[in-house]
C-alpha cells in the first residue's frame, strides 16, 4: 500500500498491534457505540411514521429528509473540516444529535408530535451527520499508522456490521415499549458516550496547518478537481450515484413486504439484524479475501452479488426469509468496502482528506433522497414486487457497467494487491 502523510509508518514486520493503540481504542468503541445507537433511530424514524400515518410514502419522506442534508452540507463540510479542528467539530456533532433525538419522546409526551418536527429532527440529524462522518473519515488515518489502514477500515466494517446486527434487533425491541420513544432514548445516550471517548482521546486528529486560507469555494474545488483526476474514484463515485437511487431504500422495501405479511416490530428488527450478522461475518473475512483478489476484483464480485441477490426481496414467502437476502448482501459488502476505502484513504493527501471524501459522497448525496422518494411512490403506485425488480435491473446494468470499465477492474494497492 502506498504511504500517505501522517503518522509514521515503520514495517509491518514490527508494527505493534491496532488495539494496543490507546487512543484508536477510544475512537473505535465510541464510534461503535454512537453507531449502533444511531442504526437503532435509523429504523425507529419510519417505524413511527408509519405507526402514526400509515404511509410508505411519508415513512420514506422523513428517512429521505436525514440523507438530504448531505447534497448541501458536503460541499462545504469537507473544506470545513480540513480548515477546522476535527475533533471539536466531532464532539459538537454529537451534543447536536443527542439534543435532536431528546426533543422526540419530550414532544411526544406532552402530545404535540407530528410528521413535520419528525421530518426537521431527520433533517438536523442529517447534517450534523454529514459534518460527523467527514470529520470522522478524515481523522481515522492520523489516529492510525499509514500501514495499518486496511487493518482499521475492516474494523470500521465490523462496526458496520455489529451495527446493522444490534441497532434494528434492539430498535425493534425497543419500539414495541412506551409508544416507540426508547430508541430514541437510546440513541440520545449513545451520542453522550461518544463525546466522553472523543474527549479523552489525545491525538491530533489532522497535521498542523498553514495559517495563509483561500476561499472557501477555490477549497472545494480544488478537492473535487484533484478526485476527478483519479480515474478509480472518478468511475467509482459515478456509478455509486446510480446504484444509492437503489440500496438506500431497501429498509423502506422491507418494511413494507414485511408487513404485508404481518410481520411484527420485533420480526423486523430480527430482519434487519441478519444484516448485521452477514457484516461482522464478512469483515472478518474480508482480509482473507485480499489475500487473493485485488481491489478491482473486489468491487467486480461484490457488486455482482448484489445484483443477483436483490429479486430475492420479490419471492421471500416468508418474513423471516428476507432475513436470508439481508445476510448474502450483508457479508458481501466488506468484501468491497474494505479494500476499496483503504485504498481512497491511502491515495488522498491528508490536507485535501475532508475535501476530497467530501467530494466522493457528492455524487450519491442527491441520489440517497430522491431514490427513497423514487422506492417510497413505487411501493404505493406501482407494488412491491415491481420495485424489487426494477432495482434488480438498475444493479445488473451498473454491475455490466463495472465489468468493463478497465480503470475499475485493475485498480490495486501500491503494492500490487
Amino acid at each position: 500500500m502506498s504511504n500517505i502523510p501522517g503518522r509514521s509508518t515503520a514495517s509491518h514486520q514490527h508494527s505493534p498491534s491496532l488495539w494496543s493503540n490507546h487512543d484508536y481504542v477510544l475512537f473505535w468503541s465510541g464510534q461503535t457505540i454512537s453507531s449502533v445507537g444511531g442504526s437503532i433511530s435509523l429504523l425507529a424514524f419510519p417505524l413511527l411514521t408509519l405507526t402514526l400515518t400509515g404511509s410508505a410514502l411519508q415513512a420514506s419522506l422523513v428517512t429521505a429528509f436525514r440523507t438530504l442534508p448531505r447534497l448541501f452540507c458536503l460541499l462545504f463540510a469537507g473544506a470545513l473540516v480540513d480548515r477546522w479542528n476535527r475533533k471539536w467539530v466531532m464532539m459538537i456533532c454529537d451534543i447536536g444529535r443527542t439534543a435532536s433525538v431528546l426533543s422526540i419522546p419530550l414532544v411526544f409526551l406532552s402530545g404535540h408530535l407530528t410528521i413535520w418536527q419528525l421530518s426537521i429532527n431527520a433533517l438536523l440529524e442529517g447534517t450534523l451527520q454529514s459534518f460527523f462522518e467527514v470529520a470522522y473519515s478524515s481523522g481515522l488515518a492520523q489516529i492510525v499508522r499509514s500501514d495499518q489502514l486496511s487493518s482499521a477500515m475492516a474494523q470500521e466494517e465490523v462496526v458496520e456490521g455489529i451495527t446493522g446486527l444490534l441497532g434494528p434487533a434492539l430498535s425493534g425491541a425497543l419500539f414495541s415499549v412506551m409508544s416507540g420513544l426508547l430508541p430514541f432514548l437510546a440513541d440520545a445516550i449513545s451520542y453522550s458516550v461518544s463525546i466522553v471517548t472523543l474527549s479523552l482521546i489525545r491525538t491530533p486528529f489532522q497535521l498542523p496547518r498553514m495559517p495563509k486560507r483561500r476561499h472557501l469555494l477555490h477549497e472545494i474545488c480544488e478537492g473535487f478537481v484533484w478526485m476527478w483526476r483519479q480515474s478509480v474514484l472518478r468511475a467509482m463515485n459515478s456509478i455509486n450515484s446510480v446504484v444509492a437511487l437503489v440500496v438506500p431504500g431497501s429498509t423502506v422495501v422491507i418494511l413494507v413486504v414485511a408487513r404485508q405479511q404481518h410481520a411484527t416490530p420485533l420480526m423486523i428488527g430480527i430482519i434487519m439484524a441478519c444484516g448485521g450478522v452477514g457484516a461482522v461475518l464478512g469483515s472478518l473475512l474480508s482480509p482473507f479475501g485480499q489475500r487473493f483478489l485485488t481491489v478491482g476484483h473486489s468491487i467486480l464480485v461484490v457488486r455482482w452479488v448484489f445484483a443477483l441477490a436483490w429479486p430475492l426481496y420479490a419471492f421471500m414467502p416468508h418474513p423471516l426469509l428476507l432475513g436470508v437476502v439481508e445476510f448474502i448482501i450483508g457479508f458481501a459488502d466488506p468484501f468491497e468496502d474494505v479494500p476499496y476505502f483503504s485504498y481512497r484513504l491511502a491515495i488522498i493527501p491528508d490536507a485535501l482528506r475532508g475535501r476530497v471524501i467530501s467530494a466522493c459522497r457528492l455524487f450519491t448525496s442527491l441520489s440517497n433522497p430522491l431514490g427513497l422518494v423514487i422506492t417510497g411512490w413505487s411501493l404505493e403506485h406501482l407494488g412491491a414486487t415491481h420495485t424489487i425488480l426494477f432495482g434488480s435491473c438498475v444493479l445488473c446494468v451498473t454491475a455490466l457497467i463495472i465489468s468493463c470499465t478497465a480503470s475499475l477492474r485493475n485498480a490495486k494497492h501500491a503494492d500490487g494487491v
